[in-house]
This record gives C-alpha cells, structure tokens and sequence, in this order.
C-alpha cells in the first residue's frame, strides 16, 4: 500500500487530457516504460508500470507487495502467484475503467471517508495502535490513509460496476433442478453437519443503584467536557465503546444503522451539541454530533456499561435453570416459555428459533455457530435441553442462555429435498461467474489494454489481455 504522487500526477493530467477509445497508444507505450521514483518512510523504491488498461494503470509494486502479503499469509496459488495476482488487478481496472464512465455509478466523498475510516480501523485493530500500523506500513498515518482513499474508491467502484452486471442474474426451480441432475457425482457438494437450536437468553439485573452511578458518572464527564477538557481524551479514558481508541468518533451513519435511541437523540443535536446521557440496548452514552452530509451524520460517543454484581449473575443464573427444570418436566413448554421470558427479541416471538444471518435458513454448520454455543449445542442429544451458560449478545452484553437441540442433520451429499436452498445459491453463483466472464470477455476487446513483456508468458484465465 505505497503512495505515488508523482505517478498519480503525471496520469491524472493524462486522464484529463485524452478520451475514451482515442487513446494515444504511442503516449500510453511510452508512459508504460516509465520508470518512477517514489519515497517512503525509510526508502527509496523503483517502480514500474507493468500493465495499463484504459486510462488506468498497474504498478510493479502492486503485484510485489500483494505476493509478500500473500506471502507472509501462507496463501498458496496454483500457477504462477505473481500472474494470478496481475490478472486479478486487471480484471479490476477493466472494471474501474468501465465504472468511471457509466454516468449511473456514482462515488462520493462521504462513501470513500465511511468505507476509509472503517478499513483504518480494522487495521488499527489488528495491529494494536496507530503507531503499530505506521511501522508496518513505513508511513505516517496521514499517508496510508490518503493510500487507503485511492484503493476504497476503487474496491467501490468495482463493487457497484459488478453489481450492476449481475443484477438481473437470477435463477427458477427447474434450472435448480436442471443443474443439479447435471452434476457428476463427484461434483456435487458435501454439506457439513448442520444444527438447528432454540434458545431463551436472560440478561442479569442491573440494580437502580448502578444505573444512576454510571448516569452520574457520565454527567460528570460532560460537565468536565463542557469545561474545556477534550472529548477525545476522555472518551479514550473513560468509553467501553468500539470505537474508544479512536476518540469515540463513529462513521457517517444514517437513522437505520442506529439504534433508535441512539438516533433519535444524536440527530436532535446541533453541530458540536452533547447531548445527556442516553440510554440504548449497548448501554449509556454521551453523544457529540460532530457533521451533517443529507440524511447522514457523523458522531462522538462516550459509552459506559453498569456493573453486574455476582449475586445477580447467580439469580439470573438460578433462574433460568428453574425455567429450564419447568420445560423439562413438561409444566411449560419451550416456545411459551421463549415468549414470556427470553429477552432476545429476534427469537422470542418465533418459539426461540434461531436463524443463521448468514443464509436466512435455521441452519448452522459448526464454524457458522456462536464458539459458546458451539461448545453446548454440540453435546447436547436431539431435543434436550442445556444447563444455563454464560455469554455475550451481540451488543457485547452479558447474558445468561439455555439452548434447546431442535435438529441435527449429519454431513451428506447435498440432495433437492433438504439441500434446496445451498444447490440454488451454488447455481446463482455460478450463473453470476459467467456473466462476469463474458463481460470481460467482452470488454477486453473494446478497451485498450497492454502488458509489460516480462508478463507475456503468464498463463491467464483470460486469454484477451496480450493483443
């Protein structure tokens, strides 16, 4: 991820200069054997123009530092790593260079600062601290992310110009059932042993008490904002939020990537406004609404969760195994009991069933299930019923759970009557890839492309690239 702003530069004017399908190809070989000094951190790089597909180009550096990536992985390629990792580009800005002139797909500035800071974020994550994403980069943290602005904007573009190629890509049961019967036996996917699983979760009290020290605390902490000391700095002191290590400062989000609480009192705010403490499903807040773009708003939080003592983690605890011993001895069936005790409001109107996001079925392999799940659900015989465990929902909140074995269907070979929904989607895709083949296909021969010789031997997927 090495910046270039003499390349950037030299081909933004370039681009500014030429028309699609008038290309200079004499300008355009020249430029492509252009060798370029950039500056890093700590070293110097030559770097080289390998491919140019419109008005687009790949550098040496891009394929290099993506097959040390790989590299340093354990990411293995059949073939020759460093051309699948060129073609892949390729195929790229073949679709970059369609997206830009497709006056239908749009990129603004909010989407690349949104996708950007969360990318920035994951790796802030991932490497500890900012300080440790410098080092592993070689750049202050003001050039990988104005590296990151360039790549987000294209991964978006490529996204939406695939999307829009594949949008009326569909499929009907009798192609499911067309393509199925197609199958060689050893083509057809195995399907790993899946679970289906109730569950009824309780959350442990929180004492009026604690609730009114963790508002009082926050009070204090805005009235010590209010008196100058800095938002940031307390947030990182004081926050359980995600986004605590960054300031407390959230992406551009609308009213439907909210909680609603959370919303309501975050777009009441003006400019730089706090807001009181707030209460929502993750916990108490200080909210700051930092900026406006249309129905987006970019915001500041201070999060702080109550404590849960151990005497009400043992009732929770107690409880839940006193409903548990109840639906065991058939005086109170599952559902009635999910219904009128569980505190999860996915699955407490549907008997406790739960559904996999992933597939919108009631289905999950062992990697799909939640690991504390995982480690009950996989013990348990068909229809019996787990001692309550300790865990977390996915507001990061402490919960008190029993699961209940609906089903467990072995690993087989996926068949029409209960596989229906995998074969369908297997098909989908498979329909979505040769579209997007044919479209390059297609493409290569309508935009100017070329490919520095050392590449020439490469064995591509795609055989249009060398002209």
């Amino acid at each position: 991820m090495k910046g270039c702003a003499t390349t950037n530069l030299i081909f933004t004017t370039l681009k500014n200069n030429i028309m699609r399908g008038v290309l200079n190809k004499i300008l355009l070989t020249v430029v492509a054997g252009l060798l370029i000094v950039t500056t890093n951190a700590q070293d110097k790089v030559i770097d080289q123009v390998v491919a140019v597909v419109g008005a687009n180009i790949i550098l040496k550096s891009d394929v290099e530092n993506t097959y040390f990536d790989n590299q340093a992985q354990g990411v293995t390629s059949t073939g020759d790593m460093r051309c699948n990792i060129l073609e892949d580009l390729l195929v790229n800005k073949l679709l970059i260079a369609e997206a830009e002139i497709d006056t239908t797909i749009e990129v603004t500035p909010s989407d690349i600062n949104q996708r950007m800071e969360g990318t920035l974020q994951m790796y802030i994550d991932h490497l500890g601290s900012e300080k440790a994403v410098e080092d592993y980069f070689k750049e202050p943290i003001a050039q990988v992310k104005a590296d990151l602005q360039e790549r987000v904007r294209d991964g978006i573009l490529v996204q939406q110009m695939e999307d829009k190629i594949m949008k009326d890509v569909n499929t009907t049961p009798s192609e499911v059932r067309a393509y199925y019967r197609s199958l060689k036996s050893n083509e057809i996917p195995d399907i790993p042993t899946e679970y289906e699983y109730k569950q009824i979760t309780v959350a442990p009290r929180i004492t009026l008490e604690e609730e009114n020290r963790i508002k009082a605390q926050l009070r204090d902490i805005k009235k010590k904002i209010m008196d100058g000391t800095s938002f940031d700095a307390m947030a990182i002191y004081w926050s359980e939020g995600p986004e605590a290590k960054n300031g407390g400062k959230l992406e551009y989000m609308g009213r439907a990537d909210m909680d609603p609480d959370y919303a309501a009192a975050a777009f009441s705010l003006k400019i730089n406004q706090i807001s009181n403490v707030v209460k929502t499903d993750n916990g108490y807040h200080i909210i700051k609404l930092l900026d406006r773009k249309g129905e987006k708003i970019k915001t500041q939080d201070i999060m702080m969760r109550p404590r849960i003592s151990p005497e009400a983690m043992e009732e929770t605890s107690t409880k839940l195994d006193s409903l548990a011993n109840l639906i065991r001895k058939n005086e109170l069936t599952f559902d009635n009991a999910a219904m009128m005790y569980s505190s999860d409001k996915a699955t407490r109107n549907n008997g406790g069933l739960v559904i996999n996001p992933n597939t919108m079925s009631s289905r999950f392999s062992v990697e799909e299930l939640d690991a504390d799940v995982s480690k009950v659900l996989t013990t348990l015989r068909l229809n019996e019923i787990s001692d309550p465990f300790k865990t977390v929902d996915a507001n990061g909140q402490t919960i008190y759970k029993i699961v209940k074995l609906v089903n467990k269907i072995p690993g087989h070979k996926a068949n029409l009557q209960s596989d229906y929904q995998q074969l369908a989607e297997a098909f989908l895709n498979k329909k979505k890839e040769k579209t997007l083949r044919e479209w390059i296909e297609k493409q290569q021969k309508d935009t100017y492309i070329r490919i520095d010789p050392t590449y020439a031997n490469c064995n591509f997927k795609f055989t249009g690239w060398i002209k």
